[in-house]
């Protein structure tokens, strides 16, 4: 990543570009990385702002297909802290001449394998071994229900502000709503409901169960390890005693023998 010199106007809705600094790192990135290419242009937001699209268009001179990714540095919300867009063309209802806008595309953060290697040399020093299965799955329940509702609110918002005549209707959206809901099972169904709580508490049971046992397990493990530790810890006194035993029988011997040769001399 290499920063991108952008003047951008407070009052006007210009941007330029410094075209000599992007074509001389493009050159240098070409020369470094000649495996890599280029795809898009990041900046840390929030939000979308007006002259995305200008920049957009001046990066597009270096990568044609160029997607805009924007980077929330201090994320508030839980969820992945990034928003991928692409630029496509909006063609309006009322026959006007189409404008240029963002479309959201779907994005994830990964890592190559000599990466994911080194990460989990580091992490494997500060890894919470007392942190369980059950525990793991119990977060990740959680904080997906809590992106869920935001999302939600979201989508209430959203829908807010079109029914008051703030924003244009998009019809794309309405019709993806549209399958979310169709798509939601009728939980009015005593047969379905009654098939979802016995299958969860089938889920819930075996995982609990496992839980104990590996409770049980590493207790176990640990009496063990104690009692090892006591067996050693006596066999490595009385070899100490024994040692201690026998050099002061040797002491005495070497005293004995010492007398007797004065007594004869």
């Amino acid at each position: 990543a290499a920063a991108a010199l952008l003047k951008e106007a407070v009052v006007s809705t210009q941007s330029t570009g410094d075209h000599d600094y992007l074509e001389s790192m493009y050159a240098m990135f070409k020369k470094v990385n000649a495996k890599e290419k280029i795809v898009g242009w990041y900046h840390t937001g929030p939000k979308l702002h007006s002259n995305d699209i200008k920049i957009n268009e001046i990066i597009k001179n270096y990568c044609p297909e160029s997607v805009l990714v924007i980077i929330d540095a201090k994320p508030k919300d839980l969820g992945l802290p990034t928003d991928a867009y692409i630029a496509v063309d909006e063609v309006h209802d009322d026959g006007t001449p189409t404008t240029k806008t963002f479309d959201h595309v779907k994005s994830e953060i990964g890592a190559e394998e000599a990466e994911e290697v080194g990460v989990e040399h580091l992490l494997r020093d500060i890894k919470d071994t007392t942190v369980g299965t059950l525990s793991q799955h119990l977060t990740t329940k959680v904080t997906a229900l809590k992106s869920l509702h935001d999302k939600l609110n979201d989508i209430s918002v959203y829908l807010g502000q079109v029914a008051e005549g703030k924003l244009p209707v998009n019809h794309p959206i309405i019709y993806q709503l549209q399958d979310v809901f169709n798509l939601q099972p009728n939980l009015n169904v005593p047969d379905l409901m009654k098939a979802f709580t016995v299958k969860t508490n089938d889920q819930n049971l075996v995982m609990y169960t496992a839980s104990i046992i590996r409770a049980v397990i590493a207790l176990h493990s640990l009496i063990n390890n104690k009692t090892t530790n006591r067996a050693a810890e006596k066999e490595l006194n009385k070899k100490v005693e024994v040692e201690k035993d026998d050099k002061e029988e040797k002491e005495k011997d070497t005293k004995e023998d010492s007398n007797k040769k004065e007594v004869k001399s």
